[in-house]
């Protein structure tokens, strides 16, 4: 395996780091002070120590990569120890359970290249200069022509709101072709920090993908920006951008990166196009097709689908009645749900949705690819959009959103319980074993008896950290989501559909990954 890389080869291995940003090795030798450099560096050197231990991860998985058949709508497979891995999250878990040594060696090579240079980031920079666009915007008088003038507000009518929550939060999407997704990174990066917003916002040649948060003036000057754009004028229009109340204190920093995807399906956007969507409904054309559906004697012989494109923890909170709410855990697996349970859209009209509408762009495009369904509809504007029309419409329970506040609430239905008690309730909190990633939902009354875990394991393991502390803080994935099923299979009894998702046994131990700690996973910005 290669100690050092090239200049060229460094751009592709940046990007190859960020798609594999949500990744954390299960190496508990490098948690020992007494056989681990981490413990001996400082606040900046660990950056750069977690930098570099991710990017020898990405280099080692890089060099397994096959190409896959042309049959496979993935690009690319993995091989590794005589072994053939077809998706990421088995080459991951293989990679880091079975070649920690390499991995660590390589951390080791990298580190060093890392500490030469002053710092990270100029590390990445450095790309930048074979760009004369983004150059341009990033270093000369070119970059104000594509800021707005806030030389007319004071400093506090930018921040007004910017940290009690006072704010708004942006949540949008726009697929189109960019041919220069490098460029588009630099500039939103500094449109933001001209703005003092926080957030996420994932590009990639197939557009771009954001949720924001700052002050009501902020927001207001970020999307003046984004339609007069010229990259983006002719697609983005203002109702695209949902809004809600909150402001930057919902994300805990600005992170902007370049992408294979905006939202990470785990297909090839040339294999699966955007441009080949099932048809839009608007949430009034919507809700009337959920109201002929409901009102059906037998939904489960009927000819339509009411179908959950988002996760499982975010339908076990609020979802349409009558919807079919797929047991996943991210939306990369909703293709290999889709090819699972391939018998149960035939012939059916399947009526697709998702939070703001984004996921439902290559979903539908992936079901309609199969052939099989009599036709495919998505909600255009996604759940936000209907519930600012209809808060008391056919949607029950809160909205989950991918930054700290977790969930909106547009109406008072609780449809989650207390996985503790059963009592109604639909707060999430952390698990608080701190190497857990796992949300719950676990009521004040249960919290009061010490019932903050999302299992029972991980109550153990957090009663054992807290008598005898870790040295380190390596996250780790939790033993109750290693048993959940991947992807699970829809029974079908007698041409009958699923029954309508309750309440799930088991779900409430199998709570949603979430990649970082403490905040939600960049690869999907808005999940929308």
């Amino acid at each position: 395996m290669p100690s050092s890389t090239s200049p060229d080869q460094g751009d592709d291995l940046e990007a190859c780091v960020l798609r594999f940003s949500d990744l954390d090795l299960k190496d508990t030798s490098l948690i020992n002070p007494s056989s681990s450099i981490k413990a001996e560096l400082d606040v900046s050197t660990k950056k750069k120590y977690s930098f570099a231990k991710k990017k020898a991860f990405a280099l080692f998985v890089k060099t397994k990569e096959l190409p896959a058949p042309p049959s496979e709508y993935k690009e690319k497979w993995w091989k590794c120890c005589q072994q053939l891995f077809t998706d990421q999250t088995s080459i991951h878990r293989h990679v880091a359970t079975q070649h920690a040594d390499e991995i660590y060696h390589e951390t080791a090579s990298v580190l060093k290249q890392l500490t030469v240079t002053s710092s990270t980031s100029k590390t990445l920079k450095s790309a930048d200069k074979r760009n004369p666009f983004k150059e341009d915007l990033t270093h000369n008088h070119e970059v104000s022509a594509w800021l707005p003038d806030t030389s007319c507000f004071s400093p506090d009518e930018l921040l007004s709101g910017h940290s009690n929550g006072e704010g708004e939060v942006l949540l949008y999407y726009c697929y189109c072709d960019l041919e220069d997704p490098d460029w588009i990174c630099a500039w939103q990066t500094t449109l933001c920090q001209h703005l003092h917003l926080t957030g996420k916002v994932r590009i990639a040649t197939e557009g771009i993908n954001g949720t924001v948060g700052g002050s009501k003036l902020a927001t207001r000057l970020y999307v003046e920006v984004m339609l007069s754009c010229p990259l983006f004028k002719d697609y983005l229009c203002k109702d695209d951008f949902k809004t809600s109340k909150g402001g930057a204190c919902c994300f805990p920093e600005l992170r902007v990166g370049v992408f294979a995807e905006i939202v990470p399906m785990g297909i090839s956007p040339s294999r699966i196009s955007y441009k080949k969507p099932g048809i839009h409904l608007s949430p009034g054309e919507f809700h009337k097709e959920v109201e002929k559906f409901l009102s059906q004697a037998n939904q489960e012989e009927s000819d339509t689908i009411l179908l959950d494109c988002r996760n499982f923890y975010e339908s076990k909170i609020g979802r349409f009645q009558g919807c079919l709410a797929p047991d996943i855990r991210k939306f990369s697996y909703f293709p290999s749900y889709v090819d699972e349970n391939l018998e149960l859209f035939k012939e059916k009209r399947v009526l697709m949705y998702c939070t703001g509408g984004i996921r439902c762009e290559r979903g539908s495009a992936y079901l309609k690819a199969k052939g099989v369904c009599k036709e495919v509809f998505q909600l255009k504007g996604g759940i936000h959009k209907y519930l600012e029309e209809f808060p008391d419409g056919f949607y029950k329970g809160k909205l989950f959103v991918f930054d700290e506040r977790y969930a909106l609430s547009f109406n008072s239905d609780i449809v989650s319980e207390c996985s503790y008690c059963g009592a109604p309730w639909d707060q999430y909190k952390l698990c608080s074993t701190p190497q857990c990633r796992q949300l719950v939902l676990t009521c004040p009354a249960c919290q009061g008896q010490g019932f903050t875990a999302c299992c029972v394991t991980c109550q153990d393991k957090g009663s054992r950290q807290a008598a005898s502390p870790a040295q380190g803080s390596f996250k780790e994935e939790c033993e109750c989501t290693a048993r959940q099923l991947r992807v699970p299979r829809e029974l079908l009894q007698q041409g009958r559909l699923p029954a309508s998702p309750g309440p799930r046994p088991g779900d409430d131990e199998d709570g949603p990954c979430l990649h970082e700690r403490p905040h939600l996973p960049f690869p999907n910005p808005s999940q929308s």
